[in-house]
């Protein structure tokens, strides 16, 4: 996500850091950078216009340039600015305070709207402990009924369909009968169609008329950058809408469409699909992002995905076998299984605050399928095997190569790199974040 930005911005914020204290023509020189740093990533030339003579206002002050420590002061600008720029602050949904709070869906097609409308039942369903139902009024994309029929059992939520080829209609019937079902939220998924099509357009704002939904959002696809810009203006000016979901944002490499798109429009990002799961799906949290994209991680997004998936007491547990220096293979693998429901290696390396990641991820093997041959390789071993390690010899060791289909050099390998995580792990026991709770994360 946004490779391309936080390598920009990581060689930048090196070089101004070796400089120690920065002279006027430092911080010109640095502004100059910024610019084509933005430009390059597609974000709309007014915004970085603003952006950049927000940041010189602040930067330019004497006493920052002369200070001791001018690098994190201007770090600090660049990235309040940018928190500005992405919208200030997270904007949540607000819930009717009589059921079912409406929830309707518009979008260019392709934009990825029906995949959005199931992955945000499903955050809503499990974030906030809702009852959540959706009505498919998506009659003219084949099979876009049925697919959001298919994708919304794997949540466990109601659809409402029906044969009628009248969205309005379908939409309104749709209210009335899931109010009956007692649904706290539903949400309409409505067809794709272009800001040109006058009769499509027509009938979005007709589906808004008749059943008055609380909140709209419109769904863009950031890989398409200044299009996605263009797209949202349209939008707004025939259907007036409330915020905005960002598709595809885990392959979006530039930013452009992310960074300029609220400042175009005045409307938040309320929403972010960060992947092809139903619950790579977040809420947008401009602080998070901007640091993401500064090359600073986002530990705060890391935690809160860890703290849905990990027991306390097993986490506790967990932490005195580090201490005593008891972990064990058993552990291991249950780690292993713990950072495969958080998401890719790739995705998880890029929310650690490691300046240079995008290097080091050159340097790195994150290939998933690591994580299958270690699993493997800890399968072919025996109990005794898995809780004691040092049992393993040379023979164990080509008789677990062999049953993993693997080499006794990977299986070396992996005593290698367990031996190093359990004295890596031992060193963070004690508080890895603030509410306690340790990270799950093997250091392979």
């Amino acid at each position: 996500m946004f490779e391309f930005l936080t390598s920009k911005f990581e060689d930048l914020f090196f070089k101004i850091k070796n400089k120690g204290k920065l002279s006027p023509k430092d911080l010109d020189d640095s502004l100059r950078e910024i610019k084509l740093i933005l430009l390059e990533a597609d974000v709309n030339f007014l915004v970085v216009k603003e952006f950049l003579e927000k940041v010189k206002q602040k930067a330019s002050s004497e006493n920052i340039l002369e200070s001791l420590t001018p690098f994190q002061q201007v770090v600090k600008i660049v990235n309040d600015e940018m928190i500005n720029m992405l919208g200030g602050s997270s904007s949540l949904i607000n819930f009717s305070q009589r059921i079912p709070t409406i929830i309707m869906l518009a979008g260019l097609q392709g934009s990825g709207k029906t995949t959005a409308s199931v992955k945000l039942a499903g955050l809503l369903k499990s974030k906030y402990a809702k009852k959540v139902s959706l009505i498919a009024a998506d009659i003219y994309r084949p099979a876009a009924i049925l697919q959001l029929i298919d994708y919304s059992k794997k949540i466990g939520c109601e659809v409402y369909h029906e044969d009628n080829k009248d969205p309005v209609l379908i939409a309104a019937n749709g209210i009335d009968a899931l109010r009956k079902t007692a649904s706290d939220i539903v949400i309409i998924d409505t067809a794709g169609r272009l800001q040109i099509d006058t009769d499509m357009m027509n009938e979005i704002v007709e589906i808004k008329k008749k059943v008055k939904p609380h909140q709209i959002y419109l769904v863009v696809d950031s890989m398409s950058g200044q299009e996605a810009v263009n797209v949202a203006k349209e939008f707004n000016s025939k259907l007036e809408y409330d915020g905005i979901i960002l598709t595809k944002l885990d392959s979006d490499s530039r930013g452009g469409a992310a960074l300029s798109i609220n400042h175009v429009v005045k409307k938040p990002i309320k929403f972010v699909s960060t992947g092809e799961k139903i619950e790579d799906f977040d809420i947008f949290y401009p602080d998070r992002m901007a640091s993401r994209i500064l090359g600073m991680g986002d530990i705060l997004t890391l935690i809160e995905k860890t703290e849905k998936l990990i027991d306390e007491k097993k986490a506790k547990e967990l932490e005195e076998k580090i201490y005593k220096s008891e972990l064990n293979f058993e552990d291991f693998v249950d780690q292993l299984k713990s950072v495969k429901k958080l998401g890719s290696l790739e995705k998880i390396f890029s929310m650690l605050p490691i300046m240079g990641k995008n290097k080091a991820l050159k340097d790195i093997n994150l290939d998933d399928r690591q994580i299958d041959k270690i699993e493997a390789i800890i399968n072919s071993m025996t109990i005794e095997e898995r809780r004691n390690p040092d049992l393993i010899n040379g023979s164990r060791k080509k008789r677990i190569a062999d049953g993993s289909g693997t080499t006794v050099n990977d299986v070396n390998r992996l005593l290698k790199q367990f031996e190093n995580t359990r004295q890596l792990l031992k060193q963070f026991t004690g508080g890895f974040n603030k509410k306690g709770l340790k990270f799950p994360f093997p250091g392979f």
